[in-house]
């Protein structure tokens, strides 16, 4: 169990994050260690290019208005809970 760099949510699992996606050329760059919601949040919010453009860091991710309520969200729920994750409709549509 370890500690999400996004929420600061701590003893949830964490997946790795690259901050620049990998098909934009993060492979070898800078990655974050995320909880499965809030890793999930993002792909589900912004595709690769909207993430390589323009929230290619930790500050900016928090900063996003809709991410930014999904943090303020997630904080207050137990590292145990299973929490389901959908694409925004505008992100549907692309």
């Amino acid at each position: 169990m370890g500690f999400c760099e996004l929420c600061g949510r701590r003893n949830v699992e964490t997946t790795v994050h690259h901050l620049v996606p990998k098909q934009m050329g993060g492979t070898f760059g800078p990655t974050a260690d995320l909880c499965r919601p809030c890793h999930r949040q993002i792909h589900a919010l912004y595709s690769n290019q909207e993430i390589h453009s323009r929230l290619s860091t930790l500050k900016k991710l928090r900063e996003d208005e809709q991410l930014s309520r999904f943090i303020s969200w997630i904080r207050k729920q137990p590292p145990h809970k299973s929490i389901k994750i959908k694409k925004s409709n505008e992100r549907k549509r692309r």
